[in-house]
């Protein structure tokens, strides 16, 4: 990439994704529980790295925000020296499958439990940064961390909640100024003034901890690749892995939609994104996605390179150029930055991932779909993320089968012929009992005959149940060669 290819629209997007980018990838990590500098790296990495492979050309990767609260618990389970491996090993998972061509089934996830899944990190990433937002410990636990609301008034630091609120109603208000925004986006603005009001009033709040960039960067050393025998850490590696994923093409998918989209390879993004992830993990730091959440914090619903004009790859790959240079050239100044302020920026992001308005369309029109994205959404409260998504897919599986395994009885009285009773539709174990009740309600003193051609499909269960009945009362089955068992 030369600079006479890089557009002027490619320069002011990078600058632009750059200064939405620098408070995420801190307040991410913050979050995360982890130093802010491996955000930053993580942030550059999905730029120079992931930014220069082939896949989408506008996304811009970065930091996992949907991945918080599992690295959050990840830390605390095994430990900072853990977390490359396990990064390093869901890259390696994601470059598997890009090669086996795995990335475009991502799309064939029900949209209640994506929307499910954002509900749910949004709740636990809001629930959580409340008492940052304090300078107040957080319990452990999604579901402890909403119960402990009620006690938390009388925990919270004054000084720092005042900061915090002040970070977020100017993120809002600035937020609502258009030509601001395209000069300096909000949240740069809401954090800068914060760390300046701070500054000027000498406030005692808790402010980020830096140890500089090359501190930060932990290799992974034998010792720690033994802990991928450990069942509890391959689990978190497929989360990491899918979750990431799966927020990464759904991201891509948003900027295909846009009017200047171009059709995303989602193998190759998929590759992609399993490359920087290995990278990052060998650095020691977070896991990344593409800036589906970043472009939340920054008031879009896209790439924030794609909102801001950016027509190559250029832009994102500078956009890794800027941050490496101010970490490079300026770490001292996140040590100016409060910890009330970063999490008034993520309770703003953690309420935007919440898909309001998809929730409403879908209890108005389609109330088994609002009922998978709750029930999503609380399994991961209640429980953790991977646990989350199992579960709301598993409901939407079984809501799928329930819907489509339609049986419909009819019977024909043919005089002194006897009965003709046809089964139609799909037959499965799911109506099994529907279908028995039907069939023993028939008179026992006509004759029957059991017509079977009407059925487009028949499971193993009702197979042997439909054989069993016509033996018991001595009638034949009339089957179609389209039925299978």
């Amino acid at each position: 990439m030369s600079l006479r290819g890089v557009r002027k629209a490619d320069l002011f997007a990078s600058f632009v994704v750059f200064l939405v980018a620098l408070p995420l990838c801190v307040g991410i990590a913050v979050a995360s529980g982890v130093p802010a500098e491996l955000g930053l790296i993580t942030g550059i990495v999905g730029g120079l790295v992931v930014g220069a492979l082939p896949g989408g050309s506008l996304q811009v990767s970065g930091p996992a925000a949907g991945l918080t609260v599992l690295v959050h618990e990840a830390v605390q389970r095994y430990g900072l020296a853990a977390l490359g491996v396990l990064v390093v090993a869901a890259g390696l998972v994601q470059l598997g499958l890009g090669a086996l061509r795995l990335g475009r089934w991502f799309r064939a996830v029900s949209v209640a439990v994506v929307h499910g899944m954002l509900a749910g990190i949004g709740l636990v990433l809001v629930a959580g940064q409340v008492y940052a937002l304090g300078d107040a410990a957080a319990p452990a636990g999604g579901l402890g961390r909403l119960t402990g609301l009620v006690s938390l008034p009388g925990r919270v630091d004054p000084v720092a909640l005042s900061v915090g609120g002040a970070t977020m109603v100017v993120l809002l208000l600035w937020g609502r100024w258009r030509r601001g925004t395209r000069l300096v986006p909000a949240p740069l603005v809401a954090v800068a003034s914060a760390a300046c009001a701070t500054w000027v009033f000498d406030l005692e709040v808790r402010r980020v901890q830096v140890q500089g960039l090359w501190n930060a960067v932990r290799v992974p050393e034998a010792a720690d690749l033994g802990r991928l025998t450990e069942v509890g850490v391959i689990g978190t590696v497929v989360a990491f892995a899918l979750i990431a994923s799966a927020e990464s093409l759904f991201g891509a998918a948003a900027v295909d939609r846009l009017p200047d989209g171009r059709g995303t390879d989602y193998d190759r993004e998929l590759m992609a994104q399993g490359a920087g992830n290995a990278v990052c993990g060998v650095l020691g730091a977070l896991p990344m996605t593409t800036f589906l959440v970043r472009s939340a914090g920054a008031g879009g619903a896209v790439s924030e390179g794609a909102r801001t004009g950016a027509r190559t790859k250029a832009s994102r790959v500078l956009h890794g150029v800027w941050l490496l240079l101010f970490a490079a050239v300026l770490p001292g100044v996140l040590g100016a930055v409060p910890v009330a302020a970063l999490a008034g920026l993520l309770v703003c992001v953690g309420c935007k991932l919440m898909p309001w308005r998809e929730a409403r369309k879908l209890w108005r029109g389609q109330r088994a779909e609002a009922v998978v994205l709750g029930v999503t959404a609380v399994a991961i409260v209640a429980g953790n993320l991977f646990e989350g998504v199992l579960v709301g897919l598993a409901l939407a599986v079984a809501k799928t089968a329930w819907e489509i395994s339609h049986v419909h009885v009819e019977t024909e009285d043919q005089g002194d012929a006897g009965l003709v009773v046809r089964v139609l539709g799909h037959a499965t174990f799911l109506r099994l009992p529907k279908l028995l009740d039907a069939l023993d309600a028939l008179p026992h003193d006509r004759a029957v005959r059991l017509e079977l051609g009407g059925l487009r499909h028949v499971d193993h269960a009702c197979a042997a149940a439909l054989e069993g009945w016509a033996a018991a009362r001595g009638q034949a089955l009339v089957a179609s060669s389209r039925m299978t068992s």
